[in-house]
């Protein structure tokens, strides 16, 4: 299974420290030569992005448990936001329907109460 395929992935970030770290998002072919998701600007994944793009992601299942056999790709991520993450998260909707406009939803009701500033920004990811 390629990434491009998984409904989830497990994106690996790199720390300032030189460490990593994994965590599952979503994945969408965004149909451009990219792949990727979306995600709130205030989140330490996109921070990380923000001081290094280097990324690795790898089939996962919900939990980033990674999918036995799968491969792991590298590539290069940015942050977008305005009208180019609106044409990812139309991307993202489609695929992932219901689930998708249900997240964003709980994603806003969070921001209302002060807890996060909801999906306000897509990662575009070109694999290396």
């Amino acid at each position: 299974m390629s990434v491009t395929d998984a409904k989830y992935v497990s994106l690996t970030t790199n720390k300032k420290d030189g460490t990593t770290k994994s965590l599952p998002v979503w994945i969408a072919d965004f149909g451009d030569g990219t792949i990727g998701f979306t995600t709130s600007s205030s989140s330490y994944k996109v921070k990380r992005i923000g001081n290094d793009p280097r990324v690795t992601l790898q089939p996962s299942n919900s939990k980033g448990v990674v999918t036995p056999g799968s491969q792991e790709v590298a590539g290069t991520a940015e942050v977008v936001t305005g009208a180019e993450f609106e044409k990812c998260a139309s991307v993202l909707k489609k695929k992932y329907k219901l689930q998708y406009t249900a997240i964003t939803l709980v994603g806003k009701v969070a921001k209302l109460f002060g807890r996060g500033s909801g999906t306000d920004c897509a990662v575009k990811i070109t694999l290396t």
